[in-house]
């Protein structure tokens, strides 16, 4: 398909394309997948360890210690991103950072400190959801969806 691609450019653009392809710097691919992997891992193991705290130090269950565990990670996140260091982690591991709910947090949180200058209303409120808001539009109206399938499920099948 490339090649049909390079067969339609003029001369000129097929060896600018080839000069192109020649010097660009080849991602080390593998490189980046094990940091990505050891980063989202222990940034996973950093919340499993805020769990195992909220369980035993505060009598939560296994599935009442979710909640706290994330508001903690996204406080967590939102302090690192206010000191700037979030950003080097992501710039160092990738999607590692930004898989988890830690990336998500540092999205929203990021767009507030960019608009921070336009005023709390407008800028910050405006524009802080902006990339937040179609994921918990997303997450909730999927949340309900599989609700509803399984609410049907149960009733007529005895789940």
């Amino acid at each position: 398909m490339a090649d049909q691609k390079k067969k339609n450019l003029p001369p000129e653009a097929q060896k600018y394309q080839d000069f192109q392809t020649k010097r660009e710097v080849k991602r080390p691919l593998l490189k980046n997948c094990i940091k990505a992997f050891l980063v989202g891992g222990i940034i996973c193991f950093i919340g499993q360890i805020i769990t195992t705290f909220y369980i035993y130090n505060f009598n939560f269950t296994e599935q009442t210690a979710g909640n706290p565990t994330v508001a903690t990670l996204i406080f967590i996140t939102m302090l690192l991103t206010g000191f700037g260091v979030y950003d080097r982690i992501g710039q160092f591991a990738g999607a590692g950072s930004a898989v988890p709910v830690t990336g998500f947090g540092n999205a929203v949180i990021a767009s507030a400190i960019e608009y921070r200058t336009e005023g709390f209303v407008l800028g910050v409120g405006g524009n802080m959801l902006k990339l937040a808001g179609p994921v918990i539009v997303y997450g909730v109206f999927s949340a309900f969806v599989v609700a509803l399938i399984k609410t049907i499920l149960v009733q007529w099948g005895g789940l």
